[in-house]
């Protein structure tokens, strides 16, 4: 178990404007480097907003550093959350962190931000929570009166391997406790620290009770460095995967998203690379751009890949009837029309190729007995 953690601060209020540290005003010609944002736009809740500009000036020879990573204890009240989304294969996740440092550009989990008045831009990936009392809540709810056990997301919101776990250890206490009362559990990860528990996951794998998606979404070094720049690079997530089915987790690799006209020319590739290291089952999700992701998008492709720009909204607009993205379920990950329909029947081609078609695999739920007490209530309501 990771060290317990001193008490901590609860999530500063709402402010006035995402720009607490003057990122909204580094030059826009040059965001941070190691960084998926190259904006920090106030967030949709705010009274005042602020935009960075170029104004014709160079920028200052002694100009700020890149901004730091903040690590912020936040006290939870619980921490299962359920839905009831007809388009997720599960009901209940575990998010021991809010805000992802691994930076994806893309990342759907941006706009909960602007819900403690900071950016979903460049403070989504600089401000990271952590729920210190995470692994003692989920024990605390797992021993309730009625609960009905089914798989347990670790992830669904952002990537609970993300660098705060090798310091702060939650992710593994969530196991740890899972694995004591024998709970279905599932991952989802673009890390290669996942295979830190391999010793938690490999034994309740054995009884029907662990998998793990990876996410791969190109094989190009130069690519994923500008979509992901914290996150593992492409070999490692090939090895990551090879390891995994190795000791005997199932594996799904999920090719999320598909960037229209930017990987989305890598479908066959990835999966066959996945499939070789030994993943079981594929899925994907075409790129979302709902609320800030639109912008962060916009200006990522501006700095990136300008010539493609208008290319890839011409296609998302293909795929939403003319709007940008559309929020629906059963359309929000994939879209409609014609363009949609190539993508699936290449998916679908390739995973049949493959062997990758079968269904994901389920996880048991007869196994489950309530862990023991927590003994350590200060630790929870201190």
């Amino acid at each position: 178990m990771p060290p317990v953690a001193p008490r901590a601060k609860r999530a500063p209020p709402a402010r006035t404007t995402g720009d607490t540290r003057g990122l909204a005003a580094l030059d826009p010609r040059h965001p941070p480097r190691g960084r998926g944002a190259g904006l920090n736009p106030s967030g949709r809740y705010e009274s005042l907003y602020r935009e960075a500009f170029d104004d014709g000036w160079a920028p200052e020879p002694d100009a700020a550093p890149p901004p730091a990573t903040e690590l912020i204890a936040e006290r939870a009240r619980s921490i299962i959350s359920y839905n009831t989304s007809p388009d997720l294969s599960f009901d209940r996740t575990v998010n021991p962190y809010r805000g992802c440092e691994h930076g994806c550009v893309y990342c759907y989990a941006r706009p909960a931000h602007a819900w403690v008045g900071l950016s979903p831009g460049l403070d989504f990936e600089t401000r990271i929570f952590f729920k210190p009392d995470a692994a003692a809540l989920l024990r605390q709810e797992l021993r309730a009166k009625g609960y009905q056990p089914a798989t347990l997301v670790l992830g669904g919101n952002t990537d609970v391997y993300q660098p705060a776990e090798r310091t702060h250890g939650l992710t593994r206490a969530c196991l740890q406790v899972l694995a004591e009362a024998r709970h279905p559990v599932a991952l989802v990860t673009k890390s290669a620290l996942v295979l830190r528990d391999l010793d938690l996951l490999a034994p309740l794998a054995a009884e029907g009770l662990a998998k793990v998606a990876v996410s791969l979404t190109t094989l190009a070094p130069t690519l994923a460095r500008r979509m992901e720049p914290r996150a593992a690079a492409p070999h490692r997530r090939l090895e990551t995967i090879r390891a995994l089915a190795a000791a005997g987790v199932p594996v799904t690799v999920m090719t999320a998203p598909l960037i229209p006209a930017i990987n989305d020319t890598e479908i066959e590739r990835l999966l066959e690379a996945a499939a070789d290291a030994g993943a079981s089952a594929a899925g994907y999700v075409m790129l979302r751009v709902p609320l800030e992701i639109e912008a962060l998008v916009r200006d990522w492709l501006a700095r990136h890949y300008p010539t493609k720009a208008d290319h890839v909204f011409s296609l998302l607009r293909g795929l939403h009837e003319g709007a940008t993205y559309r929020s629906e379920f059963g359309v929000r990950k994939r879209g409609t029309g014609a363009y949609a329909r190539l993508i699936a029947d290449r998916f679908r081609t390739a995973c049949r190729r493959l062997g990758l078609s079968r269904a994901r695999t389920g996880l048991r739920t007869d196994l489950f007995r309530p862990p023991a007490e927590n003994t350590n209530q200060g630790e929870l309501f201190g």
